[in-house]
């Protein structure tokens, strides 16, 4: 059995609302737009972190993290990409790879809107975290926690972090 924490969007940001989440966890997954390096850092220190780069990663976060990130987890195939689309609308750079071998659990973020959905034609579950960070257009930061036992996900919870903006010092 693996806790797993699914983030995406950090965008150079990490606190203690995250990190509270990140101990909870065996295994963290970030799905790109990390920004500072000093996040993935931070999270590392604390527990095993896989992660994908995205658009806004520069050439730092891109010569330590890949652009596709596919591996098991416990019996589950596990896709992690930045850029990877919905169902039925997948990214044409992945779309024919996915189609071809699908995994059992495709994550992706990028469009910082919390998504979690079953693609009855590839027989795959789809998630996108949302965004954990403080910069972009979402309201409410977010992330994903689950557990993995077997060949089974289970457990998936949604957890709002609070509002994107943080308060204004008086």
């Amino acid at each position: 059995m693996r806790k797993i924490l699914v983030l995406s969007d950090t965008h150079s940001h990490i606190d203690a609302r995250i990190m509270h989440h990140v101990t909870w966890a065996d295994e963290v997954w970030h799905a790109g737009d990390i920004g500072d390096l000093a996040v993935t850092d931070a999270i590392k220190k604390v527990r095993p972190l896989r992660a994908v780069y995205g658009n806004i990663d520069d050439h730092q976060a891109r010569a330590e993290f890949p652009l596709h990130n596919r591996f098991f987890c416990e019996e589950v195939s596990v896709w992690i990409t930045h850029i990877g689309g919905y169902p039925g609308k997948y990214h044409p750079a992945i779309r024919e790879e996915l189609k071809a071998q699908p995994p059992q659990l495709f994550i992706c973020g990028h469009s910082h809107i919390l998504k979690v959905q079953f693609d009855k034609t590839l027989n795959l579950l789809h998630l996108n975290p949302g965004a954990a960070g403080i910069h972009g257009f979402h309201q409410v930061r977010t992330l994903l926690r689950m557990v993995i036992e077997g060949s089974n996900i289970k457990d998936l919870e949604i957890v709002e972090l609070g509002p994107r903006a943080l308060p204004r010092e008086v």
